[in-house]
């Protein structure tokens, strides 16, 4: 990879493309081990449902994924409604010393967990007012993803497929309209099952890749995350180079045919 081709959200660089939940692992030291494997930078924590202190007799977290090595992405997994994603986000915000990186995702229901867009733009709209650089979680569609960039959402997220399917990106095209049109950085959020699906999203030109299940749900999540992290850095130099135009017909050899011996 070139060295100079970082990630940049909010203002802060990162090396890796590749955004590593913490939930769903057998404990915190495997959680540790895959977090390494990968290569991340940024980990999303679901304030809802990890301890960071809230419980003073349990294992924390940070005692395994410290801040000094990791930036934290505080999440708002759980929530179903603006108002209890911006309390969480406020929480998060105290217990991590006024840290305001975040990551807003609503949920429309229990089932799907496909994202509630009205309550999502509200929360986004309050947070931001708030002074909290919000990274959203967001259906696909290209005209919801301005609305979240208009209302100052630091970066767009947009949904392979439902969260923890492992189904893949199912829709390229909406995905690339997004990317297309937007001025932040867009990471695929949600539905990767396997290496190749990252590599896919950084093909089409995504700034990133978030993901958890397929990492935490796999037989070796830490020989899983060491594959996401070469199938992220993979398609990123894909995308760099610049594929070979495709073509329907005009078949052409891969060896030149000038001067070859009859």
């Amino acid at each position: 990879m070139p060295s100079q081709d970082t990630l940049t959200v909010a203002g802060r660089t990162f090396r890796s493309r590749l955004l590593v939940g913490t939930g769903k692992y057998q404990d915190f030291e495997q959680t540790r081990q895959a977090l390494d494997a990968s290569g991340c930078e940024i980990v999303t924590v679901a304030i809802r449902r990890v301890n960071l202190g809230q419980n003073a007799n349990e294992p924390s977290l940070l005692d395994f994924v410290p801040t000094s090595r990791f930036t934290y992405l505080p999440n708002t997994a759980g929530c179903y409604n603006a108002e209890e994603a911006v309390r969480t986000l406020r929480l998060a915000r105290e217990l991590l010393d006024g840290h305001d990186l975040v990551k807003l995702e609503v949920l429309g229901d229990p089932h799907t967990l496909f994202p509630n867009m009205p309550e999502t733009l509200k929360a986004t709209e309050t947070l931001v007012k708030e002074g909290f650089k919000v990274m959203v979680y967001c259906t696909d569609d290209p005209i919801q993803a301005r609305m979240l960039e208009d209302l100052g959402a630091v970066a767009v997220m947009p949904l392979a497929s439902l969260i923890g399917s492992g189904m893949g990106i199912l829709n390229p095209w909406n995905l690339r309209l997004i990317i297309d049109q937007a001025r932040v950085p867009v990471l695929v959020d949600a539905g990767v099952g396997t290496a190749s699906d990252a590599a896919i999203a950084m093909e089409l030109g995504c700034d990133g890749v978030l993901m958890n299940t397929a990492i935490a749900g796999a037989k070796n999540p830490v020989l899983m995350a060491s594959a996401m992290k070469k199938a992220v850095e993979a398609g990123r130099e894909a995308f760099l180079a610049g594929r070979m135009p495709r073509k329907l017909y005009s078949a052409s050899p891969s060896s030149p045919v000038e001067g070859v011996v009859r």
